[in-house]
């Protein structure tokens, strides 16, 4: 299953999301980092700038050499306690333009991550960027759009959230997800608003959150709370908190959306960004 997070306005969470989504999703997952604004959140943010791995730009030069295949496996990156990888994205704006080659060819290869029993996770970052992963985004199994619940997150997701819709086909759902629902709207008030059905929400917990968003230690637990239990106590606490429990809540109803959808529509998506269906892009 391949499925797209993207935002319209503002910065409502799409990578700490798509992080903490594929440290608790149900099967293996990869996570590719395909946001075109060109800063490598997750390498500035949960590895707090200690990581230096190639990501994006090093597989455009490999499908320069028609290498793609074999180079997406070996810049994969093992998240440790967990069944997930991340592919890390573009280090600056200026590569961009450059990456716009890649996401017909990477799609191919994403697509067989799937048919090999692993799941895909695209943070695509905001709609619209010189660049964006439009071909990744449209050829999604399911395509999220991330918006807080307030006026300026709606009045700037509404006029995506109608296109995205306008793409919405068998084998292709489009939904939204928010970040912080009754901050003051409630998920029924929001679908009504765009047009476009709520599939879940992720709780408000910025001291939960930062731990995906910056790489802080889990948030600590009272004294008390930890008498006669283990030293990980505040582990557990936070794998049980509302925030985790809203992600796990969400990775479920991504997965059944996914298996509810018709099977293929993968080689018309293909056709449509410009690769034959005989698995190559024409020259």
């Amino acid at each position: 299953m391949l499925v797209a997070l993207c935002s319209a306005a503002g910065s409502p969470g799409v990578t700490t999301t798509g992080l903490a989504l594929a440290l608790h999703w149900p099967r293996r997952a990869v996570l590719v980092e395909a946001d075109a604004s060109g800063s490598s959140g997750l390498l500035a943010g949960y590895f707090r700038g200690q990581l230096d791995q190639p990501g994006l730009v090093d597989l455009v030069i490999a499908q320069r050499s028609d290498l793609l295949a074999d180079a997406v496996p070996r810049l994969l990156f093992g998240l440790e306690g967990s069944g997930a990888s991340v592919l890390f994205g573009l280090r600056s704006h200026e590569q961009a333009a450059g990456a716009g080659v890649l996401w017909p060819p990477l799609l191919e290869v994403l697509r067989g991550l799937g048919s090999a029993g692993t799941d895909v996770i695209v943070d695509a970052g905001r709609l619209g960027l010189p660049g964006w992963p439009a071909p990744l985004v449209a050829a999604a199994d399911v395509a999220l759009l991330l918006t807080r619940s307030d006026l300026p997150g709606l009045a700037g997701a509404r006029s995506w959230a109608a296109s995205l819709a306008g793409e919405e086909a068998p084998g292709h759902a489009v939904r939204i997800v928010l970040v912080g629902e009754g901050r003051p709207y409630a998920a029924r008030e929001v679908a009504k608003t765009l047009g476009v059905p709520v599939l879940g929400a992720v709780e408000w917990a910025p001291d939960q959150a930062g731990v995906f968003s910056h790489g802080r230690p889990v948030p600590p637990v009272p004294w008390w709370r930890r008498l006669g239990r283990r030293a990980d106590a505040s582990r557990e606490a936070f794998e049980a908190s509302g925030y985790v429990r809203s992600v796990r809540a969400l990775a479920e109803g991504i997965a059944k959306l996914g298996e509810a959808g018709a099977p293929v529509r993968f080689r018309s998506v293909l056709a449509g960004v410009g690769v034959n269906t005989e698995g190559r892009t024409p020259a």
